[in-house]
Order: C-alpha cells, then sequence, then structure tokens
C-alpha cells in the first residue's frame, strides 16, 4: 500500500475547477468599493462648494469695498453679491476701505460641522472723496 502525503500538492479534478472559478469576484469588489466611491464623491462636492462659496464672498468683499470707497454703501453692495447668511464687516477710513465677508459652508445640514470660508478686500479712497 502506498500513502501519498497531500501536503504541497496541488489539488485535482473538481477541487480544481471549483477554486478555480471566479464568478461573481467582479461584483463583489465592486460592492466593496461603492460606498468608498459614494464618499469620494461627496468630498469631491463638497469642495467644490467651498471653493465657490469662497469665491463668491471675494467678489462680494471687492464690490462692496469699491462702492465704499466712491461714497456709495459698500455693505450694500456687498450683501447683494454674497452668499446667504453671509455676514459684511465694513471698515472705513479717510485713506482707505476694508470689507469682509465671511460665511459657513455646512456639507449636509446642520448636523455637520461646517468650514469658515471669507473674503476680503482692501482698496484706497477714490481722489475727490469727501465725507
Amino acid at each position: 500500500m502506498i500513502v501519498r502525503s497531500v501536503v504541497g500538492h496541488a489539488p485535482h479534478g473538481r477541487v480544481r475547477r471549483f477554486l478555480a472559478r471566479d464568478d461573481g469576484m467582479v461584483t463583489a469588489e465592486l460592492a466593496a468599493a461603492m460606498p468608498l466611491l459614494a464618499l469620494l464623491l461627496a468630498g469631491a462636492l463638497f469642495a467644490v462648494n467651498v471653493a465657490t462659496t469662497q469665491t463668491r464672498c471675494l467678489d462680494a468683499a471687492r464690490d462692496g469695498a469699491l462702492a465704499e470707497s466712491r461714497g456709495e454703501s459698500g455693505k450694500a453692495a456687498a450683501v447683494d453679491r454674497a452668499p446667504p447668511e453671509a455676514t459684511v464687516h465694513v471698515d472705513a477710513s479717510l485713506d482707505e476701505v476694508t470689507v469682509r465677508v465671511e460665511t459657513t459652508v455646512t456639507p449636509w445640514g446642520e448636523w455637520l460641522p461646517g468650514w469658515e470660508v471669507h473674503g476680503e478686500a482692501t482698496v484706497d479712497r477714490e481722489p475727490g472723496f469727501t465725507w
């Protein structure tokens, strides 16, 4: 009687065919990766939202500073261009005007922490400006 050790030998016959099957492997990998892809997409959309809001704050601050330097209402000009729920601060002196627009970008509702963004612009007063 010859006894063979199965340690170190490759499986034969039906066992080999069963182990070689990879039906459904792509589906399982996709199912495992799908939540990560969704999270990555959500993060990218949030980053675009933050960048867009930052640009809107900066544009509003520039418009407000230019309006205030000409003697118009800088706060009203900044509020018109600012994102909703933004705060506008105007600091005017004899020589220059600084306008700062601030807001918080919240990703999905108020229950998640937000990202603080702001835009600030400083311009000199227009020549011939009088109080």
